[in-house]
């Protein structure tokens, strides 16, 4: 995406936290590929590490197939840069095989990323993340590499962007079912979540609530570090930015977790 320059526009809440004061983006806001600037990708790792909270970061299916995206698809990883060449965000994107109905979306990100790697014919682009780096959000980043997503599509002829889109202040309400909460609104009609509203805000439209998007499980002692909490019994328990409850089983010594998200389709 060389010389590919975007230019700040209204503000929208960045993709995780949103900030007290909002920010403008910086001037000039380029997006590079990964194969036109490997050399950024270590860089924006370490801008960006902080971002997802740790349990994120341990995807049963997730995590056999994120290595892959930069070395197999670096046509479609990008990062929005500054004059400089400062890092301003880090996305992530899969094209893949989709007939257009609800019935055909993939079971997830999980089932989006496996599908994008396991099968042929991609006629979409599929978004996975954007990071944004912590002290640069509130300053309408997200809303700039969304943009930039479905430029990406567009360049390359597909049809659609599609996301599973992970709301950002689901995290307050984690025992509220994903059905109810990807239907809330507000009284201009937008959606209640402010990533969700982000997406809305450009056009695109829900298809549906995905419970179970994103698996994760690990031992117990492995899920209290991960979040920084004791677990002294079998049970459902809140966690710190989980958007769903963790299940506990002492006797299995287990921890598991279904991240929900939500299906939103943008027409390029």
């Amino acid at each position: 995406m060389p010389g590919r320059v975007y230019h700040a526009g209204p503000l929208y809440p960045t993709f995780f936290h949103l900030t007290s004061l909002a920010r403008q983006p910086p001037e000039n806001v380029r997006a590079v590929t990964v194969r036109e600037r490997p050399d950024l990708a270590e860089t924006a790792w370490e801008r960006t590490q902080d971002v997802l909270p740790e349990y994120n970061n341990h995807g049963d299916v997730l995590n056999v197939y994120w290595p892959r995206l930069t070395e197999e698809q670096p046509d479609f990883q990008f990062h929005l840069v500054d004059a400089r060449d400062g890092i301003l965000a880090r996305a992530r994107t899969i094209p893949l095989r989709w007939d257009g109905t609800v019935d055909d979306l993939p079971a997830g990100i999980d089932g989006a990323i496996a599908r994008g790697f396991d099968e042929g014919d991609a006629n979409v682009l599929c978004a996975l993340v954007i990071m944004v780096p912590t002290d640069l959000q509130g300053g309408g980043l997200s809303r700039i590499a969304l943009e930039a997503m479905r430029d990406l599509a567009r360049r390359h002829g597909l049809e659609s962007l599609v996301a599973p889109v992970r709301p950002n202040w689901k995290e307050r309400y984690p025992f509220v079912p994903i059905d109810r909460y990807a239907a809330w609104r507000r009284p201009d009609g937008l959606p209640f979540d402010p990533w969700l509203r982000v997406h809305a805000r450009l056009g695109a439209t829900i298809l549906r609530p995905e419970p179970e998007s994103l698996r994760i499980t690990g031992t117990v002692g492995e899920w209290e570090t991960w979040t920084g909490m004791a677990f002294p019994e079998t049970g459902e328990y809140w966690f710190p930015r989980g958007l769903a409850p963790l299940a506990i089983d002492l006797d299995s010594d287990r921890g598991s977790y279904w991240e929900p998200n939500v299906w939103m389709r943008h027409d390029l």
